[in-house]
């Protein structure tokens, strides 16, 4: 079956956090025997910071960011048998969207695929006229980057005829352990774009210890933070590609992860940081949300801290051995139940399903 699938870029994680979830999915989906092909604008500036080149399991299509463009890359969705349209696309989301859905053929599964579900929900509730609101009635089904029931009961509130949360996963031929790299070395590191629902939680989390451990080496990765008051401790070193993030997560004895305040507030949204470090055997510490234990068992196989104080304190006692063990479990349980092979798993069955229905129905 042919897959068109409308989302931000699976080229470049620059400015591009779902990059790794497309790519695991995406992926895992191919190798189930879809046709895929991701259509992704020419934005941002991220085609001259590729982090791959186009993959052999997925045909990319490129267009320009301009309404004609965008219309005539929607009107190739008439040839698919799935047309899957993603949040965050960031050029001209409501027209694409709509251009999609008038270029769909009638026994086409249509899909919205949120990968950013709190924030999408929290702008629809505020927007009655928002053109997503409307277009629900036309999407046969809402999948999820994450949110659990909270997100599934808010979206069949508002029309949705089926909702269904597919979770961040791991690549493991993309994420894995490696050797340490001394650039990377530090007792912390935390790697994430600024981003304003991003930033008091950085403050808290990882600035706050850094400050209250004066001898503790803590550091930044990501886009943004240049003009970011850090105390001396802190060492910052901008954008890190998706090729250096095995070693990121590696050499540092601890590596921690801070969600966005909407997906902290709604929980069940592991990011994919969470099982990108994992994947690599690193000591994962996380703020607290609701619903990590079904990813992952705290105190044995990630650290949970609620606030800045206890990272703080999380660090003091933390030491290598154990750092290592917890980084072993939770590499060990991430291979066993967290793979992008096995998130395919499920959406192969789901989408055969609604085909099934849906062609059943006609």
């Amino acid at each position: 079956m042919k897959i068109a699938f409308y989302g931000s870029s699976l080229l470049s994680a620059y400015w591009n956090g779902a990059a790794t979830y497309y790519r695991g999915m995406l992926k895992a989906l191919s190798a189930r025997g879809y046709e895929i092909t991701f259509y992704e604008p020419d934005a941002f500036d991220r085609q001259s910071h590729r982090d791959i080149d186009p993959p052999e399991w997925c045909r990319v299509m490129i267009y320009e960011a301009s309404i004609e463009g965008l219309k005539k890359a929607a009107a190739l969705a008439a040839s698919a048998d799935i047309v899957i349209k993603a949040s965050g696309v960031g050029y001209e989301d409501d027209i694409l969207l709509q251009s999609v859905l008038d270029s769909t053929h009638a026994d086409a599964l249509t899909i919205f695929w949120d990968v950013d579900a709190p924030a999408t929900l929290s702008e629809l509730q505020q927007t009655p006229d928002h053109p997503l609101r409307h277009a629900l009635a036309d999407i046969d089904l809402v999948l999820t980057y994450g949110g659990g029931d909270p997100v599934v009961r808010q979206y069949e509130a508002l029309g949705a005829k089926s909702c269904r949360p597919i979770y961040n996963a791991l690549d493991p031929d993309t994420h894995h352990p490696v050797p340490k790299q001394r650039r990377f070395k530090a007792d912390m590191a935390f790697l994430g774009n600024r981003l304003p629902d991003r930033e008091a939680r950085v403050e808290s989390f990882f600035l706050e210890p850094a400050a209250a451990l004066p001898m503790h080496d803590f550091l930044l990765g990501g886009s943004g933070w240049e003009d970011k008051p850090m105390r001396a401790n802190v060492r910052y070193i901008g954008h890190v590609p998706t090729s250096d993030h095995n070693a990121f997560n590696t050499s540092a004895k601890a590596v921690l992860n801070i969600s966005r305040s909407s997906m902290a507030t709604n929980g069940f949204s592991p990011a994919t940081r969470v099982f990108e470090a994992a994947g690599a055997g690193a000591c994962l510490i996380t703020d607290y949300w609701e619903g990590i234990e079904q990813f992952l068992e705290p105190g044995k196989e990630v650290l949970v801290a609620r606030d800045g104080q206890e990272v703080a304190e999380i660090m003091r006692g933390l030491t290598g051995e154990e750092a290592e063990r917890i980084g072993q479990a939770a590499l060990a349980r991430v291979l066993r139940d967290h793979t992008y092979a096995e998130r395919a798993a499920i959406v192969d069955d789901l989408l055969r399903s609604q085909i099934h229905a849906l062609r059943g129905a006609a």
